[in-house]
């Protein structure tokens, strides 16, 4: 029913959250999510995370740099293209801008972001981005390297309308986490009203920003489903409805998911 597209399995720590993977797998079944999307942030710690999600057919992995993180070579396009090879892996990313975290000259980071969109027309698999404080960059260079040859998802949406706006026209999605049901989130909740219901796309981006009323504890994909409810009701509609919009999106984005996810059924 439901579909988490944004989680780090890889970064819920048991000991803090008193559960293995196969028991928040087994708790997210419980709640009706019965597909998840694992999202890379270093290319060090990609081959950990493949491994950890390769079992379980209903979990599907991305790659990728996240823009804050310090590495010590820079992730190169042939690189992502390679590691991409996998079906697996659906979407390269997270990437993006975060000018939030990090100081001075930005432009280490904007031409990472570039490569990965480079990779993701080259694979022809969605980008994940992430944006914050950084806006009117991340669109600029998304206009640049004509992002719109490809697609993806602007991930744990909290800018504005017209961000949003200028994301869709060039083809992306909207993504909405467990940002959306704090009770200070006034102008996100605005902008979930009036998001296409065809942009749509649900997430926790667990082990982070657990939703309203789980929030203090650690995110799990379980808690999705508090995410699509409050969306229903600031859309005056059903969550059943907001369950069965989002998962279409997910596999209208994620083509290749599609195709496995229906191999696996048949």
């Amino acid at each position: 029913m439901f579909i988490d597209s944004h989680c780090h399995l890889d970064l819920i720590d048991p000991d803090q959250n008193g559960r293995n993977l196969p028991e928040l797998l087994n708790s997210a079944r419980e709640n009706q999510v019965d597909t998840m999307l694992c999202v890379s942030i270093s290319l060090e710690n990609f081959p950990a995370m493949l491994s950890l999600i390769e079992p379980y057919p209903q979990v599907y992995g991305s790659v990728g740099v996240h823009p804050t993180h310090e590495c010590e070579q820079e992730p190169e396009i042939e690189q992502l293209v390679a590691l991409a090879d996998n079906p697996k892996v659906i979407a390269i990313g997270e990437t993006g801008l975060d000018y939030f975290r990090c100081e001075g000259d930005m432009e280490w980071q904007q031409e990472r972001f570039r490569r990965h969109i480079t990779a993701s027309k080259v694979t022809g698999k969605p980008l994940i981005i992430h944006t914050r404080d950084a806006k009117a960059d991340t669109i600029k260079l998304l206009r640049e390297e004509n992002a719109q040859d490809t697609c993806g998802v602007m991930h744990c949406f909290v800018e504005d309308w017209e961000t949003a706006e200028a994301a869709m026209d060039l083809g992306f999605y909207i993504s909405f986490s467990g940002i959306v049901t704090f009770k200070n989130a006034k102008e996100l909740q605005q902008i979930a009203k009036k998001v296409p219901l065809d942009r749509l796309l649900i997430e926790t981006d667990s082990p982070y920003l657990a939703p309203v009323p789980k929030r203090g504890k650690t995110n799990q994909p379980a808690y999705v489903k508090y995410v699509a409810d409050t969306i229903a009701q600031l859309r005056n509609t059903s969550i059943e409805e907001i369950a069965r919009i989002s998962s279409d999106n997910f596999f209208t984005l994620f083509n290749s998911a599609k195709r496995a996810n229906q191999t696996h059924a048949a």
